[in-house]
């Protein structure tokens, strides 16, 4: 049995969980709405104030989509009702980042400064020059447009100059010494 599979998911008070046919879950809390269709083979029910996860067989597709499906519900529930972050950190002299309503101008050492939009229900947040907050109900977004602002230069391993997480720790590598 899935050991994250069968864990109930408990409803917070303020979150209203509606399942549709064809497994369509819509998540009301707080600070948003979410929505997504997930597999129809798995039986998700409603008892009482907690969501149950079953699946029909043990072949092994249903065994991975099992924790999977319980796993995705329960990021829809947490995101109504604390959200999401990600912190990214820009190291290097001159590297900055600077925010214009929803556009993000970084400036990483390029000829230009790189221009990004924050997508819909996305939400960025300058700490100081050189910390990006990336906030959202749905984790899925919000990992993906941290990726997608790491991706624009990512760390690299002899100054540590980049764009990188705030959890994350730069593996450093020895430079060139001189010749004899």
């Amino acid at each position: 049995m899935s050991r994250i599979g069968k864990m109930p998911i408990a409803i917070p008070a303020g979150v209203t969980v509606d399942i549709a046919e064809n497994n369509k879950v819509t998540v009301k809390g707080p600070k948003g709405t979410l929505t997504r269709v997930l597999v129809p083979e798995m039986e998700i029910k409603k008892e009482g104030e907690q969501i149950i996860v079953t699946r029909p067989n043990d072949v092994k597709r249903m065994k991975a989509l099992h924790g999977l499906t319980r796993t995705l519900i329960n990021n829809m529930v947490v995101g109504v009702t604390n959200g999401y972050e990600k912190v990214l950190e820009i190291n290097g002299v001159g590297y900055r980042a600077q925010k214009q309503g929803k556009k993000l101008t970084l400036s990483l050492g390029y000829s230009h400064p790189v221009e990004m939009e924050d997508p819909e229900g996305i939400e960025t947040v300058l700490d100081g020059q050189n910390k990006i907050t990336v906030k959202g109900i749905d984790k899925e977004k919000v990992g993906q447009y941290a990726a997608e602002i790491r991706d624009k230069r990512r760390p690299e391993p002899y100054k540590g100059k980049g764009i990188k997480y705030a959890n994350e720790t730069i593996r450093r590598k020895v430079g060139k010494t001189g010749k004899k």
